[in-house]
């Protein structure tokens, strides 16, 4: 980390200023860069010189965004991609081969749990779960062709949290990579680099742009790993784009004040589902009540903005309480500004087997609220008339 503070990082990392002086970044939308000359342009290609030549392959407003998050994650380097799952697919093609093996929590994003069940396995790479609350049971999955342990913390959608600290310790001791998806912290509240991991994963379309406009995604780590994951990137063209860049960039400015103030607005929303009747279960990492607290106390600053809770009664009761939503958002993203409410076993989590599903807690009356920066008040008062 620089010797800077984390807001101040996020706001005064910035490209250097061109002839005409401008205080805040300028968009650079051109898809190529010129060179003086035939030499320039042989030692540029060969990287002999660093710099820009294609913004498939880098560009002014990317290698900003990506500069951000390697000094707020305490990385060596990074690279951006168009979307989250772009980061996640591409950060295991790079550095995986066929017949190589990954142990991963069984508690992931839908679309990441299909990318191990469904497409990995076409090129003969395997994947073994554990559960979340099983730690000890992951070095007996580890084999000889073990190349990475995966996991999500906190994960989605049933906000259960790792011991990061623990899986940095296995990974070590088995000598194999060690890669966190920390969509849900942020690099404000959690840095998994500290706690062991080589590589981290962001969905920058969450919380990171935080007001639902653009997708895009983030892997920064080891130099040597993500060397490897330009290299595969800069041929398969997974890019971000410039435009989404320079948003994720101003947004970073921001993260510090807007994720203060929805930690804040979720642990209120939290404790006020914890004391409803017709509420069965309630997750949040900063709620005593949940059963890895003492651990999202020990990694996490503060206790993010995804709540969990189960409404009694099952799918009906769940479905009643979705349709009697008047004020939140009714959609599939989270981490915006708008307090989002989804119910998982219907919608992000669908594909998976109903045995899947539950297996990570994810039970037909299982909803997600993804807690937004409204008056908290206004947000409580929704969700009681829509309970009632």
């Amino acid at each position: 980390m620089d010797d800077k503070h984390f807001e101040t990082n996020a706001i005064r990392t910035q490209t250097e200023r061109s002839q005409f002086m401008e205080h805040s970044t300028p968009l650079y939308l051109t898809s190529s860069f010129v060179f003086e000359d035939a030499e320039d342009m042989r030692a540029s290609f060969s990287e002999e010189k660093q710099r820009n030549i294609y913004s498939r392959f880098t560009n002014p407003n990317t290698s900003e965004f990506v500069e951000k998050m390697c000094k707020m994650e305490g990385a060596e380097a990074g690279y951006a991609f168009a979307t989250g799952m772009s980061a996640v697919f591409s950060t295991f093609a790079a550095l995986l081969n066929a017949g190589d093996h990954i142990v991963s929590a069984s508690s992931i994003f839908g679309s990441t749990h299909g990318l191990f069940t469904k497409f990995l396995p076409k090129w003969n790479i395997e994947t073994s779960y554990f559960n979340v609350n099983d730690v000890d049971a992951i070095e007996g999955l580890i084999q000889p062709n073990t190349k990475i342990l995966y996991a999500e913390s906190p994960t989605n959608p049933a906000v259960d949290i790792l011991d990061l600290e623990r899986l940095g310790q296995i990974a070590k001791k088995h000598n194999i990579l060690f890669v966190i998806d920390n969509c849900f912290a942020t690099p404000y509240l959690q840095n998994p680099i500290k706690f062991g991991a080589d590589l981290v994963i962001h969905s920058a379309t969450k919380l990171i742009d935080g007001q639902g406009r653009v997708l895009g995604g983030v892997t920064v780590g080891q130099a040597d790993l993500i060397r490897e994951i330009y290299l595969f990137s800069r041929n398969t063209g997974p890019a971000l784009s410039p435009f989404n860049a320079w948003v994720l960039s101003k947004s970073l400015e921001t993260l510090a004040v807007r994720v203060d103030k929805h930690c804040e607005n979720a642990l209120k929303v939290a404790e006020y589902l914890e004391s409803h009747p017709k509420i069965s279960l309630v997750k949040y990492p900063f709620l005593k009540s949940h059963p890895q607290y003492d651990i999202a106390k020990k990694q996490m600053k503060l206790g993010g903005n995804v709540v969990a809770f189960e409404v009694r009664g099952g799918i009906e009761a769940g479905r009643a309480f979705l349709n009697n939503i008047k004020l939140c958002s009714l959609s599939a993203n989270l981490g915006d500004t708008r307090t989002i409410v989804t119910h998982p076993a219907s919608t992000t989590h669908a594909k998976l087997t109903e045995e899947d599903r539950l297996e990570v807690g994810i039970t037909d009356g299982l909803v997600r609220i993804s807690v937004g920066l409204e008056n908290v008040k206004d947000v409580i008062s929704d969700l009681s008339q829509a309970l009632e």
